[in-house]
Parts: structure tokens; C-alpha cells; sequence
């Protein structure tokens, strides 16, 4: 038979998309290429066995070199693949697939040093996904910029229809809350893919999978499909803090329960009612007094709480239910 010139070498490469919360914002720890591209990405690194015998070494070794930062939980997402995901000059006939993680990790100053040398930063996770703040209130970009643009997207849809395909009103309500469907946090991929389809987010005109539109791309664009790799994150972890305790991976050893609920909100992008917070959090019981005060809040001192690990061997999902589906 024939050779085929035309063969593909697949690479099989691993992404981190790492996060924690400094003054009460979620955090996605970012690296750029400079001169090359100066859109953010996520620390990456190639899968080499004969280095490392697992994905997860492979990976922490990586950033580890990348970023200078120790990764402390960390759990993978999904195997990234799509044709076309990972294009760079002059890799024609190399194909990258990435297997994704969810990192969570502390801050302090000497880590942001650290991580400056480095060459990385941490940026904002609204900055790349704002219509997911919903903590001051409904978004004012969603029925300013992002619905009108939907709408012109839908009429244009007739074809979807006639093949089957879901139809994209449908899928409109579902993702963000229109009608009698409410606003589900855990639908963050969701509504990335839709506006992506949409052309509504800059990687999509870079990608070629969609014309530019008279509507500027929204939120920050990244390299490759690693917007959509903090959109899986971001969804996995609003569901995650639901059922399991790994919002304590992002607090300090001793804190306040106003800090607690401030990184809930975070992570969860909604307002919380004080009281029902607290109430929730007593009747959990994921956390324990230590006796001690702080007055580091500028009012009254504030009574410091811990994570009480004894609910681990006392819960099968111990979390904090904070909404959603």
C-alpha cells in the first residue's frame, strides 16, 4: 500500500487551570509566550513517559518548572482534542491533545514573587467569563450586549432545525436563565460554547469557526481552547464546593466566617444572605471554633474558625449547598 504523507503525529500534552482567591476575586494562574503571543494561557506541558510513569507527575513537574508553585489538591477535568485546538506556526501535521486539571492552591506574597520571576500571573477568572458574576446582581453586559447578539444568532438558526439539532432558543434558555429557566451557576460551559458558536468570543474567529460579528468579543481571549479549559474548571468547582469540602483548600489555616462566605461567593459567583451562610455552615458542622480573635477586619474583633477534618469520617459528601440544580 501506499504511505500516506499526509500523517498526523499526535502529541498528548497536560493543562492546569489553577485557582485561588486573594482579596476576595477567584484567581486562574496564567503564562504568556511575550513577543510570540501575548494572549494569556494556561501552564503546559508535554507528556513524556519516559520521564514521568503518570499524567499527575507529569503535570506538577511541569508547572512546578513553568510557574515556580508547588500544586497542593488537584483532580482532573477532561481530554481536550478537537480538531484544529492547538494551532501554531509551522506545526502543520501535529495534532495536540490535552488531558485538563482543577488545581487549587494558596497565595501568599513570597509564592506571587516566585511567580513573577517566573514569567506567570494571576488573573481575575471574571475577567475571562464576566457574564458569570452575578455577586452585585444580574450582569448588566447580558441584556445590554450578550442576549441582542443571541437573538440575531437564533434567527439565523432555521437550518439547526431542519437537521435535528437542538434548537438554539432552546438552548439560549437553558444556558442563561431566560423564560421560566433559571439561572444555573454550574452552566458556565455551556454558555462559553454557546457564545463561541456565536462568534460572540474572540477565539472563535481565530479558530475560523465563525465570522466576526459588529458585536466586540467578550471577556479576555486566550490562547487555544484554554478559555474553555477554565470554563470546565470553573463548573466542575461551583459543583464541587456543593458536595465536598475543597473550598478549605483555598482559605488559611484559621479564619473568619466573613471570609469563608466571601470565597464561596467567589467561587460561586452569587450574593449569599449572611444569616442563611452561617446557618448553613453551623449545620454542616465543617467548621470549629479556635478560641481566638482577630481584628484584622477593622471593626470588631472577629472570632477565627478551622476546618474541622473529623467530618470527613463523618459524611459521605460533606459540603456546602449553596444552590444551583
Amino acid at each position: 500500500m501506499p504511505v500516506d504523507d499526509k500523517s498526523v503525529t499526535v502529541e498528548i500534552g497536560l493543562n492546569a487551570a489553577i485557582v485561588a482567591v486573594t482579596s476576595r476575586s477567584p484567581r486562574i494562574l496564567a503564562v504568556s509566550e511575550g513577543q510570540v503571543d501575548s494572549r494569556d494561557g494556561l501552564p503546559f506541558g508535554p507528556f513524556d513517559p519516559a520521564l514521568h510513569r503518570t499524567f499527575e507527575t507529569s503535570l506538577r513537574a511541569s508547572v512546578e518548572q513553568q510557574t515556580a508553585l508547588d500544586l497542593g489538591y488537584i483532580e482532573q477535568l477532561y481530554t481536550f482534542g478537537d480538531q484544529g485546538r492547538h494551532r501554531s506556526t509551522g506545526e502543520i501535521g501535529k495534532h495536540v491533545v490535552s488531558v485538563g486539571y482543577l488545581a487549587l492552591t494558596r497565595t501568599d506574597a513570597e509564592n506571587n514573587a516566585r511567580l513573577a520571576e517566573a514569567g506567570a500571573h494571576w488573573r481575575d477568572w471574571y475577567s475571562y467569563l464576566p457574564w458569570e458574576d452575578w455577586r452585585q446582581g444580574r450582569p448588566a453586559l447580558i441584556d445590554q450586549l450578550i442576549l441582542p447578539a443571541l437573538r440575531l444568532w437564533e434567527k439565523s438558526g432555521q437550518q439547526d432545525e431542519r437537521m435535528g439539532l437542538p434548537q438554539r432558543r432552546t438552548r439560549m434558555r437553558l444556558a442563561f436563565g431566560l423564560d421560566d429557566f433559571p439561572w444555573d451557576e454550574e452552566r458556565v460551559l455551556e454558555r462559553y460554547e454557546l457564545l463561541y458558536e456565536a462568534g460572540l468570543v474572540g477565539e472563535a474567529v481565530i479558530d475560523g469557526r465563525a465570522v466576526a460579528t459588529g458585536t466586540p468579543p467578550i471577556g479576555l481571549t486566550m490562547r487555544h481552547d484554554h478559555r474553555r479549559i477554565v470554563a470546565t474548571a470553573v463548573a466542575r468547582l461551583r459543583g464541587k464546593i456543593k458536595y465536598r469540602p475543597v473550598i478549605f483548600e483555598l482559605m488559611p489555616p484559621e479564619f473568619t466566617l466573613t471570609d469563608l462566605q466571601a470565597t464561596v461567593e467567589a467561587i460561586s459567583g452569587r450574593h449569599l444572605h449572611k444569616q442563611n451562610f452561617r446557618r448553613l455552615v453551623e449545620g454542616a458542622e465543617l467548621v470549629e471554633p479556635t478560641g481566638m480573635l482577630t481584628a484584622a477586619t477593622g471593626g470588631r474583633p472577629a472570632a477565627l474558625f478551622r476546618f474541622r477534618r473529623q467530618i470527613l469520617d463523618e459524611r459521605p459528601a460533606p459540603g456546602l449547598k449553596v444552590g444551583g440544580r
